[in-house]
């Protein structure tokens, strides 16, 4: 069973809104705005690929990379308007499916 969304009433002063928060109706409130289904889901930017890149668990690593080819990556994510870390997923990502689809 759905429960009916909790409308917040006018206030004439704080006295009068702190106790609403306070009360059972207010905490329901608060719940149903954090977790309820008005929350907006935002689409993730960029590209496809960026957001299943963002979607999936990452592992943090440690990567030293000439310092040309992060000054090229940082030129090519500007272009493309995404960060070049994102950049960087993005091209392993291409290149371990190629190197997948070879073996």
């Amino acid at each position: 069973m759905k429960k009916k969304p909790i409308a917040m009433p006018k206030f004439t002063n704080e006295g009068e809104e702190a106790d609403w928060w306070a009360s059972r109706q207010g905490r329901e409130f608060v719940k149903q705005n954090a977790t309820g289904p008005t929350k907006k889901r935002v689409a993730p930017k960029g590209s496809r690929l960026v957001g299943q890149l963002n979607r999936t668990a990452s592992v943090q690593i440690a990567l030293r990379l000439p310092e040309p080819d992060v000054t090229k990556a940082r030129e090519l994510a500007t272009r493309k308007g995404i960060g070049y870390q994102t950049l960087l997923k993005m091209l392993v990502h291409e290149g371990l499916r190629r190197e997948a689809r070879r073996a």
